[in-house]
């Protein structure tokens, strides 16, 4: 990087930019977070620091106590790189940032009279930036200095920022271009950003083509007579979208949703968006808003629970009403269509259907939405589609999805239905293969409207999309649930395609095929397991477990844990480098290999834990060895140590299912070592991991050893551990279950039936490991937690 930023001002202490100050401190890097001294303090308490800086210092304290993920704080260390301060006392201290983000309220007046203050102290060609979601940059910088405008440019970040992947970049008339090239390189690399290049239009990117998408299914809604239940079994998951449209305006806030039509509709006033006529608060929002039905902070909004019963809100009656589970054909069709697209295309494909018939409707909106908004808010379609993905975790934008359908195709339809098509889209189908995007050479292509050919698309020389990699090199081999596939440089990458990742015994062969692969050809330097779906690994496949387990297939099930204990032995000892590369939910199996390979290269949002009580179970792959090991290999054999206290640790942290917050905590729960790696941005993930394998197998690898016998306390140890369980389960705070299965975890892990401080070799514990999984798989109560679990996604406590 050509600049750097090594303290950041943030300006603000809200939501977002207590926000933003969190995520700067993930990457290392102190802030200066200010805001307005309280307005109603005493003269008495106005000579008090503390009191003066009491709007920050709350934001900071209400960020630290957040504890289920996504936190703002990857560790709680973080927060000590944070000063506060407020605005007139500490503005100096502007002098030495070298970054100053403005997140105050919406108003220009405000915004610039800061400014003015500002200009006071910020040394010449620091960068200052403004979070606004729609004023304009002229609007803001109008009568400041060349310097000032040169250096001034939006950072819109999405919320939470220490969460959501977007970052909008917006430059005015005089921004200095190599700054706001500067500052992206940063975005990216730093702060984890994907970054879209938006024009300074209202909303930007994502917001306006998200406005637009909102109003579409308040139209259609409407306009169809549809449900809400209806439109939203139809708005998520069946279309890529993370939330369904009235869940997601519940947990946004219904007054919030109304605010955003209101600014949206003052914001486009006077011009030719095709919106404009739909941009109305529909009197069945208006109508909660008045109520303070307001969504999940008021427990009541376009849903609500009354005792056992869920109900829903009637629009057109204005009451609400039970709620019931919509059902139709296509529904189950789009359910067992696994790629998005396909379900996308599944969706619109039954013109006959009502269901159908909507999803037709918004997907039109859409589609001729985006394409007229092509030059205004942006120059080609991939802000708009990254816009939407990393914004709106959408898992495709709005021209994948057309690609995905069949542009020529809908187009055809959209004609026959009267649709009007803007020029750019009848243009593209004329010069181009009738597609927005097309891999060249296994490196994606766009079709450019402006120069009306394709493009390459930008992309850092070490990222990879494996599924262009496939379709380009080819995979080395392929089964159902994963492919060995030739990074280049000697570097084979092991990826998972199955259902959520979950591992099974096709999984498993493919990592035993490719530690065979790089061992037996000199051509290969070692190996990465990755993949590139919405996680990383939910765990072993546990229907697969259940059914054989209700049929009495135990061999089978058997067999599998051996396979699984040979795959992690196979990662451990291979004689080339392994590198996992972890993201997202990293669950039971999925946790079991990461820690089975030599060095693992994880994306700052994992969630990973071992996690297999809450099925009945305990971990069956090696884990329980694994975390052991990694508690106690520091302790030489010989040295007379209480031992137990880390055993216990071990103990507590997979009898109570505990997941990591962050990548960070995974390390601190030993679920990581400290020479593992840490990404910020998950694109960048796949090509550190080959990096690593590459130096490891360069600086002379050589294979680990199997580890040195643990010394455990056996019968003493599991005595202890027993009549701690008899005087929870005595106390109620646990189930006789639970009871059973940590009794099995804690004869595991103090060695089984032996005398205190005996050694014990891994092979002995990976039978113990085995023994106990299967005295507990065929359990009735664990085959009823296994149930729960695939039908509830919660565990169940029996």
């Amino acid at each position: 990087m050509t600049r750097e930023f090594r303290k950041v001002a943030v300006l603000g202490a809200g939501i977002m930019g207590a926000g933003i100050a969190a995520q700067l401190t993930n990457a290392g890097i102190p802030v200066y977070l200010f805001d307005i001294v309280p307005p109603n303090l005493t003269d008495d308490e106005k000579k008090i620091p503390a009191k003066r800086n009491a709007f920050a210092d709350g934001a900071v304290a209400k960020m630290k106590k957040m504890k289920r993920p996504p936190v703002a704080f990857y560790v709680p260390e973080n927060a000590q790189l944070v000063t506060t301060g407020n605005f007139d006392d500490d503005l100096p201290k502007l002098a030495d940032c070298d970054w100053i983000v403005e997140v105050v309220v919406e108003r220009a007046d405000i915004k610039r009279s800061l400014y003015e203050k500002i200009e006071q102290y910020r040394k010449p060609g620091t960068p200052i930036t403004s979070n606004t979601s729609g004023i304009a940059i002229k609007t803001l910088t109008d009568g400041f200095s060349d310097d000032f405008k040169k250096s001034f440019f939006v950072t819109h970040f999405f919320n939470p920022p220490y969460f959501m992947k977007l970052l909008e970049l917006v430059s005015g008339e005089e921004t200095d271009q190599n700054l706001l090239k500067e500052f992206a390189e940063f975005g990216e690399k730093k702060l984890g950003k994907g970054v879209v290049w938006g024009k300074d239009t209202p909303n930007f990117v994502a917001n306006r083509i998200g406005v637009g998408a909102m109003v579409s299914v308040f139209r259609h809604m409407m306009e169809g007579g549809y449900t809400i239940p209806e439109v939203d079994a139809v708005s998520g998951s069946p279309i890529g979208h993370a939330m369904a449209t009235f869940k997601t305006a519940d947990l946004v806030g219904i007054d919030t949703m109304k605010n955003i039509l209101v600014n949206t509709a003052e914001a486009l006033a006077g011009g030719n968006d095709e919106t404009l006529p739909y941009l109305k608060v529909p009197e069945f929002m208006a109508k909660l808003v008045e109520d303070g039905a307001l969504g999940n902070k008021t427990k009541k909004g376009f849903y609500k629970k009354e005792g056992k019963q869920r109900l829903y809100w009637d629009w057109k009656e204005l009451t609400y009403k039970p709620l019931e589970k919509v059902k139709d054909d296509l529904l189950k069709k789009a359910k067992n269509t696994d790629d998005v697209g396909g379900r996308i295309k599944v969706m619109v494909s039954e013109p006959e259907n009502r269901l159908s018939q909507f999803v037709w409707k918004i997907f039109v909106d859409q589609c001729i939405y985006s394409a007229n908004r092509l030059g205004e808010i942006c120059d080609d379609i991939i802000q708009i589609d990254n816009g939407m993905k990393w914004g709106y975790n959408w898992a495709m934008g709005p021209f994948e999805q057309w690609d995905a359908v069949g542009v020529k195709e809908s187009v055809e339809r959209m004609k026959a239905d009267g649709v009007a098509i803007p020029d750019v889209v009848t243009t593209m189908l004329e010069k181009s293969d009738g597609t927005w995007y097309k891999a060249v050479d296994g490196e994606l292509h766009f079709w450019d409207f402006r120069e009306n050919k394709y493009v390459k698309a930008p992309s850092a020389p070490d990222r990879f999309n494996l599924k262009l990699t496939k379709e380009h090199k080819g995979t080395l081999k392929s089964n159902s649930s994963a492919s060995l596939i030739d990074l280049g440089d000697g570097v084979v990458c092991c990826e998972f395609h199955c259902k959520m990742n979950a591992i099974d015994d096709d999984l498993i062969a493919m990592l035993l095929e490719g530690c065979d692969m790089i061992e037996g050809d000199d051509k290969w330097r070692g190996m990465v397991i990755a993949n590139q779906g919405d996680n990383f690994s939910v765990g072993a496949n546990l229907a697969m477990i259940m059914m054989g387990a209700m049929g009495g297939a135990f061999d089978m099930i058997e067999g599998a844990v051996d396979n699984l204990h040979k795959a992690s032995k196979r990662l451990r000892y291979c004689n080339k480098p392994t590198v996992s590369a972890p993201f997202g939910m990293v669950l039971g199996g999925g946790a079991e290999i990461t820690m089975s390979t030599d060095a693992v290269c994880a994306h700052s949002l994992t969630w990973m834990g071992l996690v297999e009580l809450g099925a009945g179970l305990i971990p069956g792959g090696g884990g329980n060895v694994a975390l052991l090991t990694r508690y106690l290999e520091n302790i030489p054999a010989s040295m007379a140590v209480d031992r137990f206290p880390y055993i216990q640790a071990v103990f507590e942290q997979i009898a109570m299912a505990k997941v990591s917050n962050t990548a960070d905590h995974a390390r601190e729960m030993k679920f990581l070592r400290l020479s593992d790696r840490i990404v910020p941005n998950r694109d960048d993930l796949i090509g550190q991991a080959k990096k690593m394998v590459i130096g490891m197998f360069e600086s002379g690898y050589e294979p680990k050893k199997p580890p040195r016998n643990l010394v455990l306390p056996g019968r003493p140890g599991y005595a202890t551990f027993e009549m701690g369980l008899y005087n929870m389960g005595m106390g109620g705070f646990v189930t006789e279950h639970e009871v059973k299965i940590a009794k099995k975890l804690a004869n595991v892990l103090t060695g089984g039936d032996i005398q205190p401080n005996t050694p014990v070799t891994e092979d002995r514990l990976l039978e113990l490991e085995k023994e106990a999984f299967m005295s507990l798989v065929g359990e009735p109560k664990s085959i009823e937690r296994m149930q729960a679990l695939l039908k509830t996604g919660r565990p169940l406590r029996n």
